[in-house]
């Protein structure tokens, strides 16, 4: 039988890779990862860990009203055996009545041409559709975005739309392209 996404907070295991709950542990790599403007290029403005200036309230937040509201799960990324978090995976957009989500992720810097965002990618498109109700998963990126892009190819994901106007926070739309899997 499988679950709706926002029934708990998964543990995800891959090979190199764990999606796990954050803790305030992971404070100072959350600070870092939001310090990067490297790293936010390419996201929207208004994402969850940005409206923060503490991290610790963000995490209670995240798994408190965020989660029990189905606006959004975001895990941590962890490499495997190392304990550090090297990115963020997210699902959020839910729709339940037609069984649907948009995914997302970011990374460090220094977790950049690993194949950690497209293990992250293929371990969040495998759990959501064998351990949970969903039937779509969509995903956006920004035009300029190709490595992202090459991701979500590599995940089995066909752009469906490229160059759609999207309000991603910005003061002018963003240019973005749309993903299905």
């Amino acid at each position: 039988m499988t679950k709706k996404l926002f029934n708990d907070i998964p543990r995800i295991e891959g090979e190199r890779v764990v999606l796990r709950q954050l803790t305030d542990a992971d404070v100072p790599a959350l600070e870092e990862l939001v310090r990067s403007e490297r790293v936010y290029r390419y996201l929207p403005t208004y994402l969850f860990e940005k409206q923060y200036d503490d991290m610790h309230h963000m995490i209670a937040d995240l798994y408190g009203s965020c989660f029990a509201a189905k606006e959004s799960l975001i895990l941590g990324v962890e490499l495997r055996g190392d304990g550090r978090i090297c990115g963020l995976a997210e699902f959020y957009g839910l729709r339940d009545d037609v069984h649907k989500i948009s995914v997302g992720y970011r990374f460090m810097e220094w977790s950049w041409g690993r194949g950690v965002a497209t293990e992250t990618m293929r371990l969040m498109v495998d759990y959501l559709y064998t351990q949970t109700d969903t039937q779509i998963i969509t995903a956006s990126t920004m035009i300029e975005n190709l490595a992202s892009a090459r991701v979500l190819e590599k995940n089995d994901f066909i752009r469906t739309a490229r160059g759609v106007e999207e309000d991603w926070g910005y003061d002018q739309p963003t240019i973005a392209d749309k993903w299905f899997c």
